[in-house]
C-alpha cells in the first residue's frame, strides 16, 4: 500500500515557528544575494563610475542615511536607560525579561506602538494632523546634521552651524502647533498652546547662553559660528573646556535645554496629570510613534549640544601620556586569507573556550549547545572589546567617538535622573522662571563675558 501524499497545507502545517521563519528567509536571501551578484557584475563599473563623478551628492546621501538611521536605535537605548535607571532609583528590578537584563523592553515597545492602529479621529484637519509628527520629527533628526561626533566624523560642518542648530530645532514647536490645532480637542489644543508659549520663552535664554562661548571661541581665532570650530577651540585638557569659562551660561543652558526637551520637570505640553496627554492626546499608531520617537531624540540632541559647546565635544579631558600605534597590525598586511585564518581561529577556538568555562562554573544546567552559545555571545563581545580598544589606540576618530558619546550619555543620565526626582512645576512658575531669571542672568552673563574679553584683549 502506498504511502498517502503530504500536501503542501499539511507539511507547513506541521512545521515549527523556526523551520517556518527558515523556509521563508533562506530562499529570499539566496535570490537577494544572487540579484546583489548580478548586479555588481553588469551593472558595477558604470555605477562606480556615476559615483566618483558624484562624490558631493554621494556624501549627502551617506550622510543622511545614517542620521536617519542613528535615531531609531538611539531611542530605543534611551528607552531602555529610562526603564531600568529609574527602576533602580526607585529601589525596582525594572525590565528583566525579555533579551538580557531586558534589554529588548525598549524594543517591544516601539513595535507595539508601531503596531497599533492608525486612527484619525472625527473632525480633524487630516492633512495637517498627518503631517505635525513629521514635522517634529524630522526637525529634531536635522539638527545632528551639524553635531560633530569625533574628527572628520560630521554630517555638514556650516560655518553657520549654531544658527543653523537652532533654527531647525525652532520647527519643532511648529509641529506640536499643528498637532493641537489640527486635533480638534480642547486638550489637545491647550498643549499646542503650552508648547508654543514654552519653547519660545526658553528659546531666547538658550540662545544667549552661548553667545559668550562664541566671543570666547573667536578670541582663540574660530570666528565662524562652527560647532567643529567651537569644539577645536577647547582642545588641550579639560580646563580648556567652557564650562569652566562659563559656568552661568551652562547652568542656563541645561535648565533652558530641559524645557525645550519637554522634560521632566518643564513636562507641562504632555501634563497626564492636566490635559491627558496635551497635543498627542488624539495621536495614536505610526503618528504617536514619531512624538514618541522625536521626544527622546530631543535628550539626546540636547545632551550632544551641551558635550560639544560646553565640554570639549570629542576632545579628551587629558593628553594621552603614552604615545602608542598600531602601524605593525595594519590589516592589510594579512591580505584576505590571513584574515579568514584569523577569524575562524578566533571564532571556533575562541567559542569553545569561553564555552569550557561556562560549563565548568554553570554545571549541569548548562547543556553542550547552551554552553556552546553562550560562549560565542562572550567571545562576540570579548572580541568586539578588543577592537574597539585598537581603535581607540590607532584612530582618531574612534577615539573622538568614544569620548563624545561618554560624555553625551552621561547628560542623558543626568535628565533621566531629573526626571526620577523632580515634580512637575505650575505653568506660571515656569514662564516667570524663563522671563524673571534665565533671561535677566544670560544678559548679565553676556555682558560680563564681552566686558572682560575686551578688557583682557587691550
Amino acid at each position: 500500500m502506498s504511502a498517502a501524499r503530504t500536501t503542501p497545507a499539511e507539511f507547513w502545517s506541521r512545521r515549527s515557528l523556526n523551520q517556518r521563519l527558515a523556509l521563508i528567509i533562506v530562499p529570499i536571501a539566496i535570490v537577494a544575494a544572487l540579484l546583489t551578484a548580478a548586479i555588481v557584475v553588469l551593472g558595477g563599473p558604470p555605477f562606480l563610475d556615476f559615483l566618483g563623478a558624484n562624490l558631493p551628492l554621494v556624501r549627502f546621501f551617506v550622510a543622511a542615511t545614517a542620521i536617519l538611521m542613528l535615531t531609531i536605535p538611539t531611542a530605543f537605548v534611551l528607552i531602555y536607560l529610562e526603564l531600568k535607571v529609574i527602576a533602580r532609583m526607585n529601589l525596582r528590578v525594572g525590565p528583566n525579561r525579555v533579551g538580557p537584563w531586558g534589554a529588548a523592553m525598549s524594543v517591544i515597545h516601539g513595535l507595539k506602538v508601531l503596531s497599533k492602529e492608525d486612527f484619525g479621529p472625527t473632525g480633524v484637519d487630516i492633512t495637517v494632523f498627518t503631517l505635525a509628527p513629521v514635522v517634529t520629527y524630522l526637525a529634531s533628526v536635522m539638527t545632528l546634521l551639524v553635531i560633530p561626533f569625533a574628527p572628520g566624523l560630521v554630517g555638514q560642518d556650516f560655518n553657520i552651524g549654531l544658527l543653523y542648530f537652532f533654527a531647525m530645532g525652532g520647527l519643532t514647536v511648529l509641529g506640536l502647533l499643528m498637532a493641537g490645532w489640527s486635533s480638534f480637542n480642547k486638550y489637545s489644543l491647550l498643549g499646542g498652546l503650552r508648547s508654543a508659549a514654552q519653547i519660545i520663552s526658553y528659546e531666547i535664554p538658550l540662545t544667549l547662553s552661548v553667545v559668550g562661548v562664541i566671543i570666547l571661541a573667536s578670541t582663540k581665532g574660530s570666528g565662524t559660528l562652527s560647532l567643529n570650530h567651537i569644539v577645536l577651540a577647547q582642545s588641550g585638557s579639560a580646563f580648556d573646556w567652557f564650562v569652566f569659562k562659563q559656568p552661568l551660561a551652562a547652568l542656563i543652558f541645561l535648565i533652558a535645554a530641559t524645557a525645550e526637551a519637554n522634560r521632566t520637570p518643564f513636562d507641562m505640553t504632555e501634563a497626564d496629570s492636566e490635559i491627558v496627554a496635551g497635543f498627542a492626546t488624539e495621536y495614536s499608531g505610526m503618528r504617536f510613534g514619531f512624538f514618541f520617537f522625536a521626544e527622546y531624540v530631543n535628550v539626546f540632541i540636547v545632551s550632544a549640544l551641551a558635550a560639544t559647546i560646553f565640554f570639549g565635544g570629542w576632545t579628551a579631558p587629558f593628553n594621552w601620556p603614552w604615545p602608542a600605534n598600531l602601524n605593525a597590525f595594519h590589516p592589510l598586511t594579512f591580505g584576505l586569507f590571513g584574515w579568514l585564518a584569523i577569524i575562524v581561529t578566533v571564532a571556533v577556538f575562541g567559542t569553545y573556550f569561553f564555552a569550557f568555562f561556562v560549563r565548568i562554573f554553570g554545571g549541569r544546567t548548562w547543556s553542550t549547545w547552551s554552553s556552546v552559545s553562550l560562549g560565542l555571545i562572550l567571545n562576540l563581545v570579548v572580541i568586539g572589546g578588543l577592537v574597539t580598544l585598537a581603535g581607540f589606540i590607532a584612530l582618531d576618530w574612534v577615539r573622538g567617538l568614544i569620548w563624545f558619546m561618554a560624555k553625551t550619555y552621561a547628560f542623558v543620565i543626568i535628565f533621566v535622573w531629573m526626571r526620577a526626582t523632580l515634580p512637575r512645576i505650575r505653568v506660571d512658575q515656569l514662564m516667570g522662571f524663563a522671563w524673571k531669571w534665565l533671561l535677566p542672568a544670560s544678559l548679565l552673563n553676556l555682558f560680563v563675558t564681552a566686558t572682560a574679553v575686551i578688557i583682557l584683549n587691550r
